[in-house]
């Protein structure tokens, strides 16, 4: 009898105890494309649609076991990495990559929340700089290019130029974020070496409230798409407009007090 192989991605990063971000939104988006998630949990947070109260993370040794159980038994497609805390956990993930011949790691550069709690402390992005040529693809939005090139970026050809930055860093391909930036649609640019111009990716920007992980769903949904055999521009293609739909859907949903979460299932 011939085996049948899941698509699977293991997602690297923080549980949110909200559900709308992190692992949790991992699982989901996974679930939502047909594609299998293991896990690797670096920290656990307690946060909701106000913001994030408290951080707690998982002992080094737990979490090299997670990312070692998983590594030598479960076959995996592709990776997505999200919150990853501090150099000593970026160095465990670097290793996990090169030892077990990982493929398609997708990384969400997670800095900081958007409520400003820090996420990845200063020697963890020199540690991520470093470890760039690593990534298949690296997703950060503006204010993440900002602090990692040194840059200011408002506005779309900032973006551009922070994108070039990146790859004479080392970078294989970056999706420069744009959400964050001024104007009635919401644009993200890709960069890959070897492509002779950027791919624009550019929709509506949709009036919601319920926009909390759109950074993780986009990477998880990207990573799922080369999980399932897409190459690079259509995965990102596939995941720009998984996020756009889900935003779409989430318009009139209360989710909380503050920032919601999507809905990413119906």
């Amino acid at each position: 009898m011939e085996h049948i192989e899941l698509p699977r991605v293991l997602a690297i990063g923080g549980s949110d105890s909200g559900g709308g971000a992190g692992i949790q939104a991992d699982i989901k988006t996974g679930a939502a494309l047909g594609v299998d998630v293991a896990t690797a949990i670096t920290a656990i947070t307690a946060q909701n649609s106000m913001g994030i109260q408290d951080i707690e993370p998982v002992p080094i040794s737990s979490f090299r076991a997670q990312i070692s159980c998983v590594c030598s038994d479960i076959p995996l497609h592709a990776v997505k990495l999200g919150m990853l805390c501090d150099s000593i956990r970026v160095q465990l993930v670097i290793e996990a990559i090169q030892n077990y011949r990982l493929k398609n790691v997708v990384c969400d550069t997670v800095l900081a929340s958007t409520s400003g709690t820090t996420l990845l402390d200063p020697d963890g992005v020199k540690a991520l700089i470093a470890a760039l040529p690593l990534f298949a693809l690296l997703t950060p939005n503006a204010h993440e290019a900002a602090v990692i090139t040194g840059r200011t970026i408002k506005s779309i050809p900032d973006l551009l130029e922070a994108g070039h930055t990146l790859l004479d860093l080392g970078a294989q391909s970056v999706l420069m974020k744009g959400g964050h930036l001024d104007g009635d649609e919401s644009t993200d640019l890709m960069l890959q070496r070897g492509m002779l111009k950027p791919m624009y990716f550019s929709a509506p920007r949709v009036s919601t409230r319920n926009d909390h992980g759109t950074g993780c769903v986009l990477a998880t949904s990207i990573a799922s798409g080369l999980a399932k055999g897409l190459e690079l521009p259509e995965a990102v293609a596939g995941g720009f407009a998984f996020v756009q739909r889900a935003l779409r859907r989430s318009i009139e949903l209360r989710n909380g007090a503050g920032r919601g979460s999507m809905d990413l299932l119906s």
